[in-house]
């Protein structure tokens, strides 16, 4: 977070060249702000700031939070999720008090992110959309930042555990209900089969997501 401050100036040759100062955030007003879809959190233990002999001060804090996001896995493997992060302060009215406005452009926090976003795991980081709007609540209007993270899931582990035995069974199926066998092997085949897809049935159970209201289509075929 960085705002100015026209009260906190001044010269740095009448102090030594001192041109900034680290202050406790107890010792300056600072911007309150809220993510909405915030469920938990654990703050960071920095609770200091910079302060510029310009009046510009500086804020960095770091966040570990869990938030509310509404999945839609019709295309389950091959979904892409998109989550939003409301940033918003509503104790001060955006017309008169606050207005947020975000730094960098939406490329430039792609980048950043890429940075930070290091794992190789199950989701990959593609795009990051930032909207600025003014938010109606009660008899003011509030400044809100959203920040909207497109996910894509990485469908290689479900092919290779789940899609390819289950097309391999259906094909075994196949062969063994036109195949030349007797009717008897034919049985102890299907049995087998029918077995198979009873694991893999139980298997599909425990990777597929329930927080949708629409099941993936893979789950209902």
């Amino acid at each position: 977070q960085e705002w100015e401050n026209t009260f906190a100036t001044w010269d740095p040759q009448d102090f030594c060249n001192i041109s900034k100062v680290v202050l406790p955030m107890d010792a300056y007003w600072s911007p309150p702000v809220f993510i909405l879809e915030r469920v938990n959190g654990q703050p960071s233990n920095l609770e200091n700031m910079v302060v510029m002999h310009n009046g510009s001060f500086n804020l960095t804090q770091t966040f570990q939070v869990t938030l509310t996001c509404s999945l839609m896995i019709l295309k389950f493997p091959f979904d892409t999720q998109t989550c939003n992060m409301s940033i918003a302060s509503f104790l001060y009215p955006a017309v008169t008090d606050l207005i947020m406005k975000t730094k960098r452009t939406p490329a430039e926090m792609m980048n950043s992110s890429h940075s930070f976003f290091l794992t190789d795991g199950e989701w990959k980081f593609t795009n990051l959309t930032i909207i600025e709007y003014l938010e109606e609540l009660d008899d003011g209007k509030f400044s809100v930042i959203t920040y909207m993270v497109s996910m894509e899931r990485r469908p290689t582990l479900y092919i290779l555990n789940l899609i390819l035995p289950t097309c391999s069974l259906y094909l075994m199926d196949m062969a063994v209900l036109f195949g030349p066998s007797s009717l008897e092997e034919k049985v102890n085949l299907q049995i087998a089969i029918i077995l198979g897809n009873s694991m893999l049935a139980v298997i599909l159970n425990d990777m597929l997501p329930t927080s949708s209201n629409k099941p993936p289509i893979i789950g209902t075929h």
